[in-house]
């Protein structure tokens, strides 16, 4: 039986030999990524493949930028969600401190 940190050295281990062979199991679902973009912007072969392959580069960067904007904006109803809740513990202990 291996503890947790054990079972982390030897993943870690693993993926380092599999690096070193240049080799990576995410390749086929990484094409699989990239050529939905290029089916959204020619779904039917009509580009040239150089202007195809520069449409789907814009594409990508549409959806990995819309995608920042929904994690910032995220982020940001967090932060104010976590103030509240620190605002309200700071004002309930006021109110306690005064009660006293």
């Amino acid at each position: 039986m291996l503890s947790p940190a054990q079972r982390k050295l030897r993943a870690r281990a693993a993926a380092h030999a599999l690096h070193a062979q240049g080799g990576t199991n995410t390749k086929a679902g990484t094409a699989a990524f990239l050529e939905r973009f290029e089916r959204q912007v020619d779904p039917d072969g009509r580009l040239t493949p150089e202007e195809r392959t520069r449409r789907a580069a814009h594409a990508r960067r549409s959806y990995m930028t819309s995608l920042a904007l929904k994690a910032s904006r995220t982020r940001t109803k967090m932060a104010a969600t976590s103030l509240e809740v620190v605002t309200a513990d700071v004002e309930g202990t006021r109110d306690a401190d005064h009660a006293a």
